[in-house]
């Protein structure tokens, strides 16, 4: 391996660096930051309906077609008897969409608001069901994501406002078969295209949000070659899930390495339609072990209370790809000198550990549907030289049926933390040093989020959403403002989610 060398000069501290250049300057030094990309994310969870979910409208509803929609589970029902067509086949069709009206009052690099929606898709096919062979499921799932990207135009920021927000397009998700084996189904296997942010590193109580980070965590989202193969993005692999004893399951995933088939560019613009396929970008593998109580099989007496559910997860990630150097040259030299070549030094590897804790703490003993859940989640990549995210923290609290006879219904607040890694911090130093310019030294990233599910009916879901970020992008320039960092962001918005 080759010896680092230190600057030639020593650099003095960022605080002592006060000579405002070009907003060009500045511009230049946020998109090199690498904070600009959109973090991918997990978009709301969609599942194949059941019978009984596309005959709602038919059996048990009467009166006006306004009381029909009130009722009907989804929108369009059997759709017209389509649903019930591919049931014979075995096969189920799910569609929903999410739109949402997202805007800054303050802070970024300018305020305002924007629209953006995803339309997913999903057709699964039971084997049992089409033709007999137990334990077999057929998934292939499609995105249409529409409307504008806030947190890319606005914010700036490391840990993106919505978990939606992406490049406009029409593009393949997931394609895999999955299979079951043993007594009680306790071994599966999945094979082929898939999205590692459906079972790996899940919080179920950090799913009612709306931020990115709710979902795929902010060290994979930076650290990954294109993001990591997460929404709405996928990569070929094979996935083993394992279910020894009843309380505890075991997760191992081998994949391909990145989503996208080059590093240079947009890794959404690289794989536009879903359809690269890469498996020539290294591996990437993944473990997670999964602790639930209760589980398949608890007994619990009669004259028990009833427990307090829990699930713990830990789990780690290796990829086996080059990871670029966040501070020095292949010579050596700190990247912002003049007479370093550009070119960053290459590590081979980098891995990743990580926990996650849903636990149920309170249950209304009048109302068994009011509950209150806590949650956390760490991740951390120690590699500092070859990662961006050294640490990202989520932690917070939902209620569910926050008010008497609301029990669709969910009220959450919760936050996240991002740290930028020690060497991209002294390479902003060595920006300011060798520019002369405002480059302030980027340290960490806070926000918090107070969110509403409103359970309209039971086809549409309204959900009014409040963030605050501190120091968004850990600590940017203003390319609008020379000499001052991004202001704090007041983010407010409104999701809804509609099943057709």
């Amino acid at each position: 391996m080759r010896t680092k060398r230190t600057l030639r000069r020593p650099a003095p501290s960022a605080g002592a660096i006060r000579r405002p250049r070009l907003a060009a300057i500045l511009a230049a030094c946020l998109i090199s930051s690498g904070l600009v990309r959109t973090a991918l994310a997990v978009p709301p969870v969609l599942a194949p309906p059941t019978e009984e979910d596309f005959q709602s409208a038919a059996n048990g509803t009467s009166g006006s077609f306004t009381d029909t929609l009130a009722k009907t589970n989804l929108l369009l029902g059997n759709m017209g008897g389509l649903r019930t067509e591919l049931s014979r086949y075995g096969m189920s069709l799910a569609i929903s969409e999410t739109s949402e009206t997202i805007g800054n009052l303050t802070g970024g690099t300018k305020t305002g608001a924007a629209y953006d929606g995803l339309t997913q898709m999903l057709l699964q096919l039971d084997t049992a069901r089409a033709f007999g062979l137990h334990g077999g499921l057929v998934n292939v799932s499609a995105l249409w994501t529409h409307g504008s990207n806030l947190s890319a135009t606005n914010l700036q920021t490391i840990q993106t406002a919505s978990g939606i927000e992406a490049d406009r397009s029409l593009r393949l998700w997931e394609v895999w078969y999955q299979q079951k084996f043993l007594e009680d189904d306790r071994l599966d296997i999945r094979v082929g295209q898939q999205s590692l942010d459906q079972e790996f590193m899940t919080s179920q109580n950090a799913s009612y949000f709306v931020n990115t980070m709710f979902g795929w965590p902010v060290v994979p989202s930076y650290d990954l070659p294109g993001g990591g193969p997460a929404y709405p993005l996928s990569t070929p692999g094979v996935r083993l899930r394992w279910r020894p004893v009843d309380p505890v399951s075991l997760l191992l995933g081998v994949f391909s390495g990145s989503p996208a088939p080059g590093n240079a560019g947009d890794p959404q613009a690289l794989n536009p339609s879903g359809v690269s396929f890469p498996v020539n970008r290294g591996v990437m593998v993944i473990g997670e072990v999964q602790y639930s109580f209760p589980s398949l099989g608890s007994m619990i007496s009669a004259d028990e209370p009833e427990p307090l559910a829990r699930t713990y997860k830990l789990g780690f990630w290796y990829n086996s790809e080059n990871f670029a150097d966040q501070l020095y040259d292949n010579t050596g030299r700190s990247l912002a000198s003049p007479s370093s070549n550009g070119v960053p030094l290459n590590h081979h590897g980098d891995f990743s550990v990580y926990a996650v804790a849903d636990q149920l703490v309170w249950v209304d003993p009048r109302e068994g549907d009011r509950t209150v859940n806590v949650f956390g989640r760490v991740t951390a990549a120690p590699q500092a030289d070859r990662n961006l995210i050294t640490l990202g923290v989520n932690a917070g609290v939902t209620v569910h049926e926050p008010f008497m006879h609301r029990d669709s219904d969910t009220f959450g607040l919760a936050m996240g933390f991002a740290k930028v890694s020690g060497s991209a911090a002294a390479l902003d130093g060595s920006r300011a040093y060798y520019s002369g310019a405002y480059v302030p030294v980027r340290g960490s990233e806070t926000f918090i989020e107070a969110t509403y599910q409103y359970q309209a009916t039971p086809w549409w879901q309204i959900q009014p959403d409040v963030q605050y970020v501190f120091t968004p992008g850990g600590g940017l320039a203003n390319p609008n403002d020379p000499g001052k960092r991004i202001g704090n962001e007041l983010i407010m918005g409104v999701r809804t989610n509609i099943l057709f």
